[in-house]
């Protein structure tokens, strides 16, 4: 019998920082109230991630009071690019979510059937939870640490378990072209609008596909792979010596 392919997890840290696109333009940032889908999307796969599997993100419990905090920032400065010196940076403060999320098979890696087996990849999921991911956990950007571990959804007191706000529009998320479900969407970079709501401090998120409010950033198209103009097989190195391969292609052993 096939166990649920679900998992339930508390993320928290001292600063998180959900960028709102529109503060950038002016050389600072500024964090959404609430965690996009997309960046609770990649602390899962932190926790584990497989080409087979992808993850989707349920429902987001907000347990922490929102608060902000500015910081004075000086960012890298690169020659004929940067002008500003000092940025101010606003971060959420002393953060904790309770996160709701299952996979499903990735329908583009038609390749990777044989590797479909729900049970194998939930307990390695779970496991990989409990020793707190397989890569570093970030709140949004990098200087925001994070840390998870298993949890039960519901426990615990929330600060707005009484409380539902809207949020307003904000960025769901980002569809790249492996991932994309519409076939007009396969060549295509998508980012997801939605009207951000909560109700009794869980956040409902919808599925990527039912965002209705969609922008395409760019195309991007598939690379044509040409022997011998290209692309060049292992085995089309000239001997096969490790020593002659390397001088083909102009590198160091």
């Amino acid at each position: 019998m096939e166990k649920p392919n679900r998992i339930e997890y508390r993320v928290f840290g001292k600063y998180a920082l959900f960028t709102d696109p529109l503060s950038k333009t002016g050389g600072e940032k500024i964090s959404y109230q609430i965690p996009t889908y997309q960046a609770l999307k990649g602390i899962t796969e932190s926790i584990y991630w497989k080409p087979t599997i992808m993850w989707y993100i349920d429902e987001c419990r907000i347990m922490n009071p929102i608060q902000t905090e500015s910081k004075g920032i000086r960012p890298m400065k690169y020659p004929y690019v940067s002008k500003n010196d000092l940025s101010f940076y606003t971060y959420l403060r002393d953060v904790e979510y309770r996160v709701k999320a299952h996979f499903e098979w990735n329908e583009n890696r038609n390749d990777l059937v044989q590797d479909r087996n729900e049970n194998k990849h939930h307990e390695i999921a779970r496991r990989m939870l409990e020793r707190g991911g397989r890569r570093d956990i970030f709140l949004g950007t990098r200087e925001c640490q994070g840390y998870v571990e298993p949890c039960e959804f519901c426990e615990g007191n929330g600060a707005y378990d009484t409380t539902s706000l809207s949020f307003g529009i904000m960025v769901h998320g980002i569809t790249y072209p492996d991932e994309a479900l519409r076939e007009e969407e396969k060549e295509k970079m998508i980012v997801r609008l939605w009207n951000a709501q909560m109700k009794n401090g869980v956040i409902y998120f919808p599925r990527p596909e039912e965002c209705e409010i969609r922008r395409t950033i760019h195309e991007v198209k598939k690379k044509e792979f040409i022997p011998d103009k290209n692309f060049k097989g292992l085995e089309e190195f000239r001997g096969g010596d490790m020593f002659d391969m390397a001088e083909d292609i102009g590198g160091n052993i």
